[in-house]
């Protein structure tokens, strides 16, 4: 049986997963739902989703075996809002290693000034040129949730401001994230998956 599959979204568990793979149907394209290493290892694009806590996502992963596996992917691989927070190397959220592929931390977001959880639609402004902007215009709106961030750094290539500026977008080597949902974000959220998938990344 073949173990070939061009779009992987990586099962661990966590909720949201069928709204990912409907956005896909939209833009007519078939992706396999599977924690099955050999699946995901011979993926053309792998994508981690991800909803709730970062502790139980990554002892989802470490339970189905998948930290070494999604660490060691070498084609284009996109985290989502969780799975975005999951790539970096730990969060704030119950103290939590995550998969150490970004080299910076998730931090909570300032309770004293800014409502946590950030929900509802904000802009993204653009910080550097990438295929998976192609088509968007500049400050487009995505939606969000979440309570935890991504600073600012040298892997951010979008940015949101809600209280001070956090990571948006980001890319490290062929490892991409978006903390929004672009799911659930109409036109340009399908956008962004569309150029996910067909773009050449």
């Amino acid at each position: 049986m073949s173990t070939k599959s061009e779009i992987v979204i990586i099962d661990s568990g966590c909720a949201n997963v069928a709204s990912v793979l409907y956005a896909l149907e939209r833009l007519g394209h078939t992706a396999t739902l599977t924690s099955d290493v050999n699946f995901i290892q011979n993926a053309t694009k792998v994508i981690l989703p991800g909803v709730g806590s970062a502790r139980t996502a990554m002892t989802q992963l470490h339970e189905r075996g998948l930290i070494d596996t999604i660490q060691n992917l070498t084609q284009p691989v996109m985290g989502i809002c969780l799975g975005m927070q999951l790539l970096f190397q730990h969060s704030e959220e119950f103290d939590t290693n995550m998969l150490n592929i970004i080299p910076a931390n998730i931090v909570k977001f300032n309770k004293d000034t800014d409502i946590v959880p950030h929900m509802g639609w904000n802009n993204v402004s653009v910080k550097t040129s990438s295929p998976l902007f192609q088509n968007l215009t500049q400050d487009s709106y995505f939606y969000f949730v979440h309570s935890y961030l991504a600073p600012v750094g040298d892997y951010t290539i979008g940015e949101c401001a809600y209280g001070n500026k956090f990571s948006a977008v980001v890319k490290h080597k062929n490892f991409y994230g978006c903390q929004f949902h672009p799911e659930r974000s109409g036109e340009a959220g399908a956008t962004i998956l569309q150029n996910f998938i067909e773009g050449n990344l």
